[in-house]
């Protein structure tokens, strides 16, 4: 197995949960444009990009260019006046203490987020000064599961993909993660993150570096 010296982080639904604020916006949105939109319909936008996102909400419903950039537009205004509430506190359950274990011995850390918005999270979140890289949606032209932004962040932390083990709770992120040569670290349950290398069902409350390390490298030389 190659030595892992990097970690890269997916934002939403791995180091913060801003779901429910992309749901609301989402959800003011399509309210205002008459589309039905559900909290099922918003699970199938995890981990894509605004634009994506925008084309599973309109099921097929078609609407000219500058309309698809202003509806972008107004949603991200929406879920940008809700980061208003974001502070330290929306740290998921066990992400300080695993940053902290993972800066202690070396690792490098980034975070590699399809959000436009993700230096203002992260920012709002405390964790910018901890981290050596971060790739955001304006990072790359083409978004998860491409494997470009993955790729680009680990360019970043000045290392190959294959030295960086990436963390991911959505579909399209682990397909990114495998497609660039990293090793993946599933965020969730089976059906969405089954084909990572490594699956932690509970996030990182109860993930220790040197445990995930071990578990890495049982996966990788079995």
């Amino acid at each position: 197995m190659s030595d892992i010296q990097g970690f890269i982080f997916d934002l939403d639904g791995v180091l913060t949960d801003t779901a429910e604020f992309h749901y609301r916006a989402w959800k003011r949105l399509a309210d205002e444009e008459g589309i039905p939109f559900t909290r099922q319909d918003n699970e199938a936008l995890r981990g894509v990009s605004r634009r994506e996102s925008l084309n599973r909400l309109l099921k097929g419903r078609a609407i000219t260019e500058a309309q698809a950039q202003a509806w972008m537009e107004r949603k991200n205004a929406y879920y940008r006046a809700f980061l208003t509430e974001i502070t330290p506190d929306y740290l998921l359950p066990g992400v300080a203490a695993f940053l902290g274990e993972a800066r202690a011995r070396g690792i490098k850390l980034g975070v590699g987020s399809a959000s436009r918005n993700a230096l203002d999270v992260l920012t709002r979140l405390g964790l910018l000064d901890q981290l050596d890289a971060v790739g955001d949606g304006t990072s790359v032209a083409r978004s998860k599961p491409a494997p470009d932004l993955f790729v680009w962040v680990a360019g970043r932390l000045g290392l190959p993909p294959m030295q960086t083990a990436v963390f991911e709770d959505a579909e399209a992120g682990v397909e990114a993660a495998l497609a660039g040569g990293a090793f993946a670290v599933g965020i969730g349950p089976e059906e969405r993150v089954g084909r990572a290398h490594v699956r932690l069902p509970n996030g990182l409350a109860d993930a220790t570096v040197a445990a995930l390390l071990e578990r890495l490298e049982a996966v990788t030389s079995a």
